[in-house]
């Protein structure tokens, strides 16, 4: 039954680097709401692909020796490999160098200058250079960047801007016409609260100070602002054409039905592209999903904390389908998920290898050794008709349970319905007893009846786990006869059990370096920042300061607001440490003090210069003090 078209669009992958596991969590659960969508009669087209452009690729390219259009199609060309790993169906692999989504951002920006929406002007302001964002003091967390917490620098430069505020009440009036529009709620309720509400500054649209982008073709020294360009992809890529002319496919899937991206991007798609949309006229997608993260132990992954998981790597240990099953059941609606080697190994033995791959095992070995592998319904319940029919509304029942969570995106509830009806397939095997009724002749119809029954719940059980972990669903029907009732002579191994001691001894046989790296030499690798001038630190000034008083700043859950004796005069300097340090233990402490800060304000509170602190891979933080007692005001040089 043709349902329609459905248009579902991941985030592009930003190509400065080898996705890890938490990045490709994304694909895998696109790809499970596009099957699922296919199975259910829809025409599905979805699009993935990678985001090329921007300044961090150009420092990347640089420090690696070769251009960024080189460094891009090596880093693409991993990323897709890593997606075909996982064995996603994507109709579209969109890149931001492709020259018809080039062509078409020129066109888009020059149109969208042309009536009105972009100017001229100036810029200045405090820029992230890893998430390629402009912000001002005020929009500052603890003096960083407030999406990913990083270090931010002072820019200014000639720019061009887009009046937001022009169409922020049309698109709250939207968001509040359309409560499924952002998903889940509470990431709504952020954009509402934080963003929208209070009132939107212009967007700085162009980029002067790096030449790796599209370039400004009216102005070619400026490049196109990276988001303007990254978000357009999912109009470009299914053939948009700024002059009027789009493509029949363009015509028919826009709008997109989902657009799924991580929470930390959640801004740019709930607030700046349906505004670019808006001046483009052009409907707005119908939902956009922020999924949550999956995160390594209680933290996010990251390079320098040594706790990267990457899919390939998993994939060696536990093959595909185990993978995606993990990171698609792992991962709640709304909250973190959590992933590691013990977890893995944990559900590979448990749900995969016992739960379901034991349950087909055991059915494929019983109806060859009662019946030589062909069974037929014999209609036959006995004093044991209520346990049939439980287990065949069990059965009935799960698939509507699963489109009822999957409708609301609630995919790994939708798993769990699944392997709810493969638990009841194994508590019927317990309740029926077949190795007790092989032993008697008078009871093998009821026999044949029972194997038949487990046959059909396993194989619905199996065509539900189609859209998710599509190899073993194809294995487990090919093993069951796909509905004739005649199974494989010999049942294969769909999951193996793993030991975990052997599984962990595996894992440091891989990283020997990086272990021996955090035992040994305790020492963290960060990023590098662009080489400064003796000039250049010469306008710093720090000096040793003396806190006589510190309290709490309220509504903050981080902050401590201190009185700092530097010299004859008392700064008041507002700190993130509130997570590592209490007022009380503040007072008294020697500290390192960079005085001549711009005084900026934090939850209202000012702040007149900044506390050093050295912050560890946990991100504990430690005041800087001097080691020897100095005074107050003393010169750090």
């Amino acid at each position: 039954m043709d349902k329609g078209k459905y248009y579902i669009t991941t985030a592009i992958a930003y190509t400065s680097g080898k996705p890890h596991i938490g990045n490709t969590y994304e694909i895998v659960l696109a790809d499970a709401i596009a099957r699922y969508k296919r199975s259910q009669g829809y025409d599905v087209f979805f699009q993935t692909g990678t985001d090329e452009h921007g300044q961090k690729i150009e420092l990347k390219a640089e420090e690696a020796g070769i251009t960024p259009k080189e460094f891009v199609d090596q880093t693409a060309g991993t990323i897709k490999d890593i997606w075909d790993l996982m064995n996603t169906s994507y109709d579209k692999f969109i890149r931001t160098t492709d020259a018809d989504h080039e062509a078409q951002v020129q066109k888009i920006f020059k149109k969208l200058y042309d009536q009105g929406d972009i100017y001229k002007g100036h810029y200045e302001g405090m820029y992230c250079t890893p998430c390629e964002s402009f912000f001002t003091e005020s929009q500052l967390v603890d003096g960083k960047c407030p999406d990913c917490g990083r270090e931010v620098q002072p820019a200014q430069e000639e720019a061009y801007f887009f009046k937001m505020s022009k169409y922020a009440d049309r698109l709250i009036e939207h968001i509040n016409a359309h409560p499924e529009f952002i998903q889940p709620v509470a990431r709504k309720n952020e954009m509402m609260n934080n963003f929208l509400l209070p009132g939107l500054q212009d967007l700085c649209v162009s980029r002067t100070t790096f030449s790796w982008g599209i370039p400004v073709d009216f102005d070619p020294k400026h490049v196109v602002y990276v988001w303007l360009d990254a978000l357009t992809n999912y109009i470009t890529g299914i053939g948009y054409d700024c002059d009027g002319s789009s493509t029949e496919q363009f015509n028919k899937n826009w709008p997109a039905d989902l657009h799924l991206i991580g929470k930390d991007i959640i801004r740019f798609h709930t607030i700046y592209w349906p505004i670019f949309l808006m001046a483009l006229d052009l409907p707005l997608p119908k939902q956009v999903f922020g999924h949550p993260w999956l995160l390594q132990g209680d933290g996010k992954m990251s390079k320098s904390k040594g706790n990267v998981l990457y899919a390939d790597e998993l994939v060696d240990f536990f093959g595909v389908d185990a993978v995606r099953y993990f990171v698609l059941h792992e991962m709640p609606f709304e909250n973190d998920g959590v992933i590691s080697w013990e977890l893995m190994v944990e559900r590979m033995n448990s749900d995969l290898a016992n739960t379901l791959g034991n349950l087909v095992n055991r059915t494929v070995s019983m109806t060859n050794k009662y019946f030589g592998g062909t069974v037929t319904n014999k209609g036959t319940a006995g004093d044991q008709a209520d346990i049939d029919a439980d287990l065949k509304a069990v059965t009935v029942n799960a698939s509507a349970n699963v489109e009822k969570k999957m409708e609301d995106l609630r995919v790994s509830d939708a798993i769990t319905e699944i392997f709810n009806l493969f638990k009841r397939c194994n508590k019927y095997i317990d309740e029926t007893t077949p190795w007790v009724l092989a032993k008697d002749e008078a009871t093998k119809d009821r026999l044949e009846t029972v194997l038949w029954n487990l046959i059909e719940s396993i194989s619905e059980g199996a065509e539900l786990l189609a859209s998710f972990m599509p190899e073993t669903s194809e294995k487990i029907l090919n093993q069951l006869g796909n509905g004739t009732g005649t199974v494989t002579e010999k049942p294969e191994i769909l999951f193996a059990r793993l030991d975990l001691e052997e599984v962990l001894k595996k894992v440091e046989e891989l990283h020997p370096a990086a272990e021996e790296e955090a035992e040994d030499e305790n020492v963290i690798d960060i990023e590098a920042k662009p080489e400064i001038t003796f000039e250049d630190f010469g306008k710093m000034q720090f000096q040793v300061g003396e806190i006589i008083s510190c309290e709490e700043v309220k509504k903050s859950r981080k902050l401590l607001c201190s009185q700092v004796k530097v010299g004859s005069q008392v700064k008041q300097i507002v700190s993130g440490i509130k997570a590592n340090y209490s007022a009380e233990e503040m007072v008294g402490k020697k500290v390192m003090v960079l005085v001549n800060l711009k005084p900026a304000k934090l939850a209202g509170v000012l702040s007149e210069g900044m506390l050093l602190c050295a912050e560890d891979a946990e991100g504990n933080l430690a005041l800087v003090s001097p080691e020897k007692d100095m005074p107050a005001g003393a010169e750090i040089c």
